[in-house]
């Protein structure tokens, strides 16, 4: 690779800015955020970085890299919501730079460029940044390990197929294998395998993945087989977790909306790069392969979540990276651009107006974000208009980075009371009698444990009522809607301590 340039230091200063900013300022939000803060910060408390703990409890829902990272962070930066996210914000970095580095390799600076902040300024690529999950992580080494192969590095293919196998399980090498099956199918070139080191670079893989795997497995035997792979792995993928979103084309919305503003090219960016690619022929087919299979894995996956399909998005970056430098190069008007782009912008606005009628907080973040998407949609079609494709480019990522920074200044911040543990943990430590039973609602236990420090039982709320009659004192941590649950006879039982948002903490009257 060439030497750090110019535009690789813009491309990281934007990163940054996207990234870090004010990136500890709002609390971990339910129920996600506070797990995976939960889990290491009970690693270090009995001091075993091997075997995860939720509640006390030893928990096999996911392998431990992210755990370590935070862990790690929480060494420098104390237990708080900025070391919990730091990981994650840090990898976001690095794979947008990593982008760069290898677009730049792979077609020119511009192309490089453009598909780095593409990358780091598509909706969901910066949300899932600022978040303390395990979502980057994961991306992060399936992206350097699918660049590796496409230009021949076949160590670092193995390595971080190991080391994305100890982020999120088995998906960590089938992904990377599949993907490269498929691309050597299409392309007729099963020769490479003859070039790929496959000998030494599994033993590398190995050596990267299974120790932990191996060690898990004769400490806890088939309870983390069952459990991890059985339960977190098959039955995931096979049996629905969420009922009510399993339509299979979930994703589609998401797409649309998780790669805003960039959606607007993206149908253009994928039909010219299918037709059109040139002698770059053969790495666009492997960006499209990418992407396509990680979309129709995860549609056929019976349990979705939106950030699942977080690691197509680099290769989208990629591939409209090398047509916005086309267009640059070649001074075309593409009309429809800035059209797309207006059309969405008014849909996400309208959304937002919508969801202000549930969250009238959110009222000066929402009128700043439209003031910006409607500037951003304006100047985008003068300047295509004027064939300055540059400019049209710009604009967009201007204004993605100045929303980055509404986002969590305007929105995150007056959202966060509503979707968060932090303040109803604060009431009850000033309430609690240091003795009595707690039991929390399964919703808010990780958030509630992270910040009270206290384990609690955790309850359905089917198990509700169960709980109100049973005799003795002990202390509720539900949420409003639970509350509405109970019958007149069952609120008698009960008196409502603290209230932080939607969150309430009752305590059950000692003689019922």
């Amino acid at each position: 690779m060439r030497r750090l340039d110019r535009n690789f230091w813009i491309v990281a200063v934007i990163a940054v800015i996207i990234m870090f900013y004010s990136l500890g300022t709002v609390p971990l939000l339910d129920p996600d955020e506070p797990v995976y803060a939960e889990t290491p910060k009970e690693m270090t408390a009995f001091n075993d970085f091997l075997s995860p703990r939720i509640y006390g409890e030893f928990w096999y829902d996911k392998p431990p890299l992210y755990y370590w990272l935070v862990a790690g962070a929480f060494q420098l930066f104390g237990m708080n919501e900025f070391a919990a996210r730091f990981p994650s914000a840090l990898l976001a970095v690095a794979g947008v730079l990593a982008v760069y580095l290898f677009s730049l390799e792979l077609f020119n600076k511009r192309a490089a460029l453009v598909g780095a902040l593409v990358l780091a300024t598509s909706v969901e690529y910066l949300y899932l940044g600022k978040a303390a999950v395990t979502d980057m992580t994961l991306n992060f080494c399936l992206l350097l390990a699918l660049l590796g192969f496409i230009t021949k590095r076949y160590y670092l293919l193995y390595f971080f197929a190991g080391m994305a196998t100890v982020a999120k399980g088995p998906i960590g090498f089938l992904f990377p294998g599949a993907i490269i099956f498929l691309y050597l199918l299409a392309t007729g070139r099963f020769r490479l395998l003859t070039e790929m080191k496959l000998g030494t670079g599994i033993l590398l893989f190995c050596v990267v993945a299974l120790p932990w795997y191996l060690f898990m497995y004769y400490v806890h035997g088939n309870a983390f087989v069952d459990t991890f792979l059985g339960f977190h792995n098959i039955t995931r993928f096979t049996s629905p977790e969420h009922p009510e979103v399993l339509v299979w084309y979930y994703f589609i919305p998401v797409l649309i909306l998780g790669f805003f503003p960039w959606t607007a090219i993206l149908a253009q960016s994928l039909w010219a790069s299918l037709t059109q690619s040139g002698q770059n022929k053969r790495t666009l087919l492997f960006l499209h392969i990418w992407s396509a299979f990680i979309f129709l894995f995860f549609s056929l996956s019976q349990t979705k979540l939106v950030s699942y399909i977080l690691p197509m998005y680099p290769p989208l970056a990629i591939i409209a990276g090398w047509y916005i430098d086309r267009m640059w190069k070649m001074r075309e008007r593409y009309i429809a651009w800035p059209i797309i782009l207006g059309i969405l912008s008014l849909l996400i606005i309208a959304g937002m107006f919508t969801g202000l009628k549930l969250m009238p907080a959110l009222a000066d973040g929402i009128m700043v974000t439209t003031a910006l998407f409607v500037l951003m949609a304006i100047c985008s079609g003068w300047f295509t208009w004027r064939q300055q494709i540059g400019k049209v480019f710009w604009t967009q990522v201007a204004g993605m980075t100045l929303f980055s920074l509404v986002l969590v200044s305007l929105l995150f911040s007056a959202a966060a009371p509503q979707f968060t543990s932090k303040y109803i943990a604060r009431e009850f430590v000033n309430h609690y009698d240091g003795a009595s039973p707690v039991y929390i609602i399964k919703f808010l236990h990780p958030g509630f444990t992270f910040y009270s420090n206290v384990y609690g039982s955790e309850m359905k709320k089917e198990e509700l009522a169960a709980v109100v009659n049973r005799p003795g004192k002990g202390y509720l941590i539900i949420q409003q809607n639970e509350y509405k649950l109970l019958t007149e006879p069952e609120k008698v039982k009960v008196k409502v301590v603290a209230e932080a948002a939607d969150r309430m903490i009752l305590v059950k009257v000692i003689d019922n």
